[in-house]
């Protein structure tokens, strides 16, 4: 019996997010006094490997097979599969982005195993298993029971946290079982943005609204961003207008994002808007509006004319910033 983990990597690394995985996985495997098993696809050097054992990981499968150097759902979901019955793994935890969204109902239907998506704490109970998600856009949270012998999770990012340990783990190698029957779709090229910190990568954002007026006033958000090393998004509203790419749309029919640290300027926060935000650790907001939505969610809130307060903002982290210095 075990825990697995399916961690993603991004040409060959491995990110926050996966460290955050392995260290939830790893409380539930010892609630369950069993072993914490991590599943790696792709081309992952050795050391890059170990660091998962530090997170509490005590085996890693390694699977590296040229056949699999792009993510394919089907591919992916049989060799995922693979491990999880060779390990008789009874949990299995994605993390709750694309990939998990996609290749994790495959291993459900596979392994005939209960799915939860989007879970934002450990179990509350293990008999029967119970665990915690969010629904209505975050506005409620729903007690989810699987009855099922196999249990899937994906994990909301930043809903549990890191816990270093001493821990070393064993890699172990893995021939997946894949026939080319079993690649539907054909990656002819993949193209990246680069020279741009990502939405989804980033671990503060600077968001913008409406509040802003017009598309010629945002100067000082993207000065923010530059001194705060954040990445820039914006509200629906404002992207429908073109004053931003549509690249930056964040909420439920845009990027749904989980920075550490997200700055909501001039944004009113609909529940579209929060829908897509809500699981930020931190949320700053300036709005004229006191009893605007946005101030529901917001661990921190300003009332006021965000193209007054902001440039005034900006000159006090910059003050912070040369006094640390």
């Amino acid at each position: 019996m075990s825990v697995l983990i399916y961690t993603e990597n991004w040409d060959g690394k491995f990110k926050k997010l996966s460290f955050e995985l392995v260290s939830y996985a790893n409380e539930i495997a010892k609630n369950l006094n069993t072993e914490t098993v991590v599943v790696s696809i792709g081309d992952v050097a050795e050391d890059e490997l170990k660091k998962l054992g530090g997170y509490g990981a005590g085996k890693i499968i390694n699977v590296n097979d040229e056949k699999l150097k792009t993510l394919a759902n089907q591919p992916y979901a049989k060799v995922i599969s693979q491990v999880a019955e060779k390990e008789d793994a009874k949990v299995i935890v994605f993390a709750h982005n694309n990939t998990g969204k996609a290749v994790a109902p495959r291993v459900s239907v596979k392994l005939k195993a209960g799915l939860v998506t989007g879970v934002v704490s450990l179990p509350s109970n293990y008999d029967p298993f119970t665990v915690s998600k969010k629904a209505f856009t975050g506005k409620a949270f729903a007690n989810v029971k699987v009855n099922s012998d196999i249990k899937i999770i994906t994990l909301f990012q930043n809903s549990f946290g890191i816990i270093e340990t001493e821990n070393k783990a064993n890699i172990e190698n893995f021939n997946a079982e894949i026939a080319d029957g079993d690649f539907k779709t054909k990656v002819e090229e993949v193209n990246k943005v680069t020279g741009k910190l990502l939405l989804t990568d980033a671990e503060i954002v600077v968001s913008g609204g409406r509040g802003l007026k017009t598309p010629d006033n945002w100067g000082p958000l993207e000065e923010l961003a530059e001194i705060l090393g954040a990445a820039t998004a914006c509200s629906r509203p404002v992207s429908d207008e073109e004053w931003r790419p549509h690249g930056e749309h964040v909420g439920q029919t845009g990027k749904i994002i989980a920075p550490n640290l997200y700055f909501a300027l001039g944004i009113s926060g609909a529940i579209q808007h929060l829908g897509g935000v809500s699981s930020s650790k931190h949320i700053v907001a300036i709005n004229t509006d006191k009893d605007a939505p946005i101030f529901e969610a917001a661990d921190y809130g300003i009332v006021g004319d965000v193209q007054k307060i902001l440039p005034e903002l900006n000159a006090a982290i910059k003050e912070m910033k040369d006094a640390e210095n």
